[in-house]
């Protein structure tokens, strides 16, 4: 056992050459435990350090961590049956399937799942944030630099299916920094962005209180006054979000409109999936400067003298309990998104960087 860690808490080491630096992550006792016991396994996302990981259970109850790097990484969408995944990257909305036949063996080791990327949309720079599988089984995707939410395109970059009451015209601006997107059977139906801004990055003059939560069906504006707002999701007819500017968990009174914390989280707060009674939330460190500064989650994470983490955080929603966490210590300061793979225990994945892609052919049945 590491120096220093309690029992049952695990380390894992990682260094991915080239990177030049390695990675440590350390989950809690209870972590492992608790997502064999899901059913599933966990996909999140870093921006900053461009990576994909890959969060399971090894066939002898330790954590699995794999990960591939890919250039700013940012929304996963999941299929319902787990074998696909949609990942938004700097220039490219990218397709993986699982490769893997149920009850197969892996190359890579003590994994049952192989995602293999098979296709790619090129977007070009347009800082997509939340991704989601259309009911045509193709990707949608929010389009945060002209802030709207977008379909790929075989022909274009995008073709545009929303945006916001509030903005006059689609333009490549960022005017109100649409970000979040929840989906419900295969559509878009709410959304998230930081303020109602008209103007070309305007949304950062109200990072404290401007954000807002829009229905895409009506364009009426359900939730206002909302601090940097990400992750809308909707499980089970609530609509959950992460607050991120004061670092909470919650959900909306959709009869009043309020915001209503469930838990506060000990970093800033992006990306969500539900699993049952608990919700998983991803942790960012706070910048030394730019545009978490100023924000009411410095405040609150010192009244409670909580240190900020990078990381995941496993939440019971009917007490706002942290029961299980996972940290990233080393080049990771920042993620994005999280989501859950349902009935894949430990999963792997191909990247680019190396020529493993070169020998994984599948054959469709």
């Amino acid at each position: 056992m590491p120096r220093g860690l309690a029992s049952g808490i695990h380390e894992i080491a990682m260094t991915t050459s080239p990177d030049p630096a390695p990675f440590v992550l350390t989950t809690s006792p209870g972590f492992a435990p608790w997502l064999a016991s899901a059913g599933g396994s966990l996909a999140f996302t870093t921006y900053q350090a461009g990576k994909l990981f890959l969060l399971g259970v090894r066939p002898d109850g330790a954590p699995s961590v794999f990960e591939r790097s890919f250039p700013r990484c940012m929304g996963i969408a999941v299929s319902a049956d787990g074998r696909s995944l949609a990942v938004a990257t700097q220039i490219q909305i990218q397709r993986f399937d699982n490769v893997l036949a149920q009850g197969g063996t892996s190359p890579l080791g003590d994994h049952d799942a192989v995602y293999a990327p098979h296709a790619a949309w090129v977007t070009g720079d347009l800082d997509a944030h939340d991704v989601g599988w259309g009911a045509d089984g193709r990707p949608v995707f929010v389009n945060t630099l002209f802030g709207c939410i977008a379909e790929v395109s075989d022909d274009h970059s995008f073709r545009p299916l929303w945006m916001p009451p509030f903005l006059s015209r689609l333009a490549a601006e960022d005017r109100c920094h649409l970000n979040g997107m929840a989906m419900a059977e295969g559509r878009p139906r709410y959304a998230t962005a930081v303020a109602r801004s008209n103007t070309a990055q305007g949304w950062r003059d109200h990072r404290r209180d401007g954000g807002v939560v829009i229905d895409v069906e009506s364009n009426e504006i359900v939730a206002t006054g909302l601090s940097m707002p990400h992750s809308p999701r909707l499980d089970d007819g609530q609509l959950w979000l992460l607050n991120s500017g004061s670092g909470e968990l919650g959900r909306i009174d959709q009869a009043s409109g309020c915001f209503e914390p469930v838990a506060l989280c000990p970093g800033y707060a992006r990306g969500l999936t539900l699993i049952g009674r608990h919700a998983v939330v991803g942790l960012s460190l706070p910048r030394e400067a730019g545009m978490f500064q100023g924000l009411a989650l410095d405040r609150n994470l010192a009244d409670r003298n909580i240190e900020p983490q990078c990381g995941l955080a496993v939440v019971d929603t009917g007490n706002g309990e942290i029961i299980a966490w996972a940290r990233i210590e080393g080049i990771v300061r920042e993620l994005y998104d999280v989501a859950f793979l349902p009935g894949v225990r430990c999963p792997s994945a191909i990247g680019f960087r190396t020529d493993e892609v070169k020998h994984v052919i599948s054959i469709a049945d």
